[in-house]
C-alpha cells in the first residue's frame, strides 16, 4: 500500500472536509499511455528514467488486436500499449492525441461499488465492473470517463498475485538499467478547453468526493506574454491530486493553447513523479539523456532571500536548473522535462518535497517564462 501521504490523512480530513469518504483511495495502481511503438517506448522508458520490465501482453499471451509491456520503478506503474491491427480505438486514440496518457487506474478496495458510487453521481461509464481471472487469482476492474477521451479505471486486486494482471506474463529482460531514484507519483495535470475548469472542479467534487486544494489565476500563473488558471482537486486521504488546467486571455498563445491544438482537446499535460533526492536524480536523468527546461541563472541571483535557507548545494541546484519554492510547512524542489514525444504534449515533473504540500507559486513566472522559450523556437508561441 502506499502510505506516502498517511501522516497528513487526518490533517487533510480537519482542513478539507469537503472531501467525502464514498470512494475511497488507496494510491495510483497505473498510467496507461497509448503510444505508436510500445517495444521502443519501453525502451526509452527503461534507459532514460530507470523504470524495470514487470510484464507483458500481446500476441504470446493470446491478445490479438494490441500489445502492452508493463514497467515499475518503486511504487510508479507504467503500461504502454500500441496496436497490432489497422483501426479500433487505440489507433483512433494515437491519430488524434499522438502519444499520450489515456486511463488513470485507481488502486481501491472494491471496483463495483466505485463505479456504482460515481456512477449515480453523474459520472459516464467507461465500462460496467467485471471480473478477470487466471491461475493467479482475479482482479475486478470498472471505468469512468473523464475529461477528453481519458479514463480512470478502478482496480481491485486483493485476491491477485502474478506480475500485473490477467492477460499478462511475467516480462524478464537482460537489459535492466538501475533505477533513478523516482518513488511515486505525486500529482498528475489536466488540461482543459476554455472555460472547462470549474465544470471539471466540480466533476471531481461532486463525483469522486475530492476537495479543491488550492486555486490559481492569471494574476498568479502570467507572464508579459501569456496566462492561465489551475486548481487542485485532492482525495480525503491526500494520495491523489489532480490539478486542472484552462487557457486564459494573454498577448500570445499560452502552453495550454498549444497543447490543445497539438493533442486536439483535453487530456493530461504531466506526470509529476517524486524523489528522495532530486540533486542525484536529475543527474542520473541528465546522463541518461533526459531533456529539461532551461531556467536562466539570474532566477537564483536573489533565491535565498525569497525562500529562506536550505539544505542542497545551491550552485548544484544553479548548474542542474532545479526550482525551490517555500509555503508555510517548508520547501519544495522541481524540474520540468521537455516533451516525451515529437507533439509538445506530455512531459515529466520531478519533485522532491521538504515539508511543502504547495505546487511552487513561486516558480510558475520563470516556468512559464522557460516554456514560451521553447514554444518560441517551435513557431507556436
Amino acid at each position: 500500500m502506499d502510505t506516502t501521504f498517511d501522516t497528513t490523512s487526518l490533517k487533510l480530513k480537519k482542513e478539507y472536509p469537503d472531501a467525502e469518504d464514498f470512494l475511497p483511495l488507496n494510491g495510483t495502481d497505473y498510467v496507461e499511455l497509448y503510444v505508436g511503438n510500445a517495444k521502443q517506448a519501453a525502451h526509452f522508458y527503461k534507459t532514460a528514467f530507470g523504470f524495470q520490465s514487470v510484464a507483458y501482453a500481446g500476441l504470446e499471451t493470446g491478445i490479438k488486436d494490441r500489445v502492452s509491456y508493463v514497467l515499475q520503478q518503486d511504487k510508479i506503474r507504467l503500461v504502454l500499449t500500441s496496436p497490432l491491427s489497422p483501426g479500433g480505438e487505440v489507433n483512433h486514440h494515437l491519430d488524434n492525441h499522438g502519444d499520450g496518457v489515456k486511463n488513470v487506474a485507481l488502486w481501491v478496495d472494491d471496483a463495483t461499488k466505485s463505479w456504482q458510487e460515481t456512477t449515480k453521481r453523474g459520472a459516464e461509464s467507461a465500462f460496467e465492473p467485471k471480473t478477470i481471472n487466471d491461475q493467479n487469482g482475479k482482479v475486478v476492474m470498472s471505468g469512468i470517463k473523464t475529461y477528453g477521451d481519458t479514463v480512470h479505471i478502478f482496480i481491485e486486486r486483493s485476491e491477485y498475485d502474478g506480475p500485473f494482471m490477467p492477460g499478462y506474463k511475467e516480462w524478464k529482460s537482460e537489459y535492466n538499467p538501475a533505477p533513478a531514484g523516482l518513488k511515486y507519483i505525486d500529482h498528475m495535470v489536466g488540461n482543459v478547453g476554455w472555460g472547462e475548469m470549474n465544470k471539471w472542479v466540480e466533476f471531481y467534487a461532486k463525483v469522486m468526493g475530492f476537495a479543491q486544494l488550492i486555486s490559481f489565476d492569471d494574476k498568479d500563473i502570467s507572464t508579459d506574454y501569456t496566462a492561465l488558471m489551475s486548481k487542485v482537486m485532492t482525495n480525503g486521504n491526500g494520495r491523489i491530486k489532480f490539478p486542472i488546467n484552462e487557457p486564459a486571455e494573454g498577448k500570445k498563445k499560452s502552453q495550454i493553447e498549444e497543447y490543445l491544438d497539438f493533442y486536439r482537446g483535453p487530456g493530461v499535460q504531466h506526470i509529476a513523479v517524486a524523489t528522495d533526492n532530486i540533486i542525484e536524480t536529475v543527474n542520473q536523468l541528465r546522463d541518461r539523456g533526459v531533456e529539461f527546461l532551461h531556467v536562466p541563472t539570474t532566477y537564483y541571483d536573489d533565491l535565498i532571500d525569497r525562500v529562506g535557507p536550505i539544505d542542497e548545494d545551491l550552485s548544484e541546484l544553479k548548474k542542474l536548473g532545479i526550482l525551490i519554492d517555500r509555503d508555510d510547512e517548508g520547501y519544495l524542489l522541481q524540474l520540468f522535462t521537455k516533451p516525451v514525444a515529437d507533439r509538445p504534449t506530455l512531459f515529466f515533473e520531478i519533485i522532491q518535497r521538504k515539508g511543502a504540500r504547495s505546487f511552487g507559486k513561486g516558480n510558475f513566472k520563470a516556468l512559464f517564462e522557460a516554456i514560451e522559450r521553447e514554444q518560441e523556437l517551435r513557431g507556436t508561441l
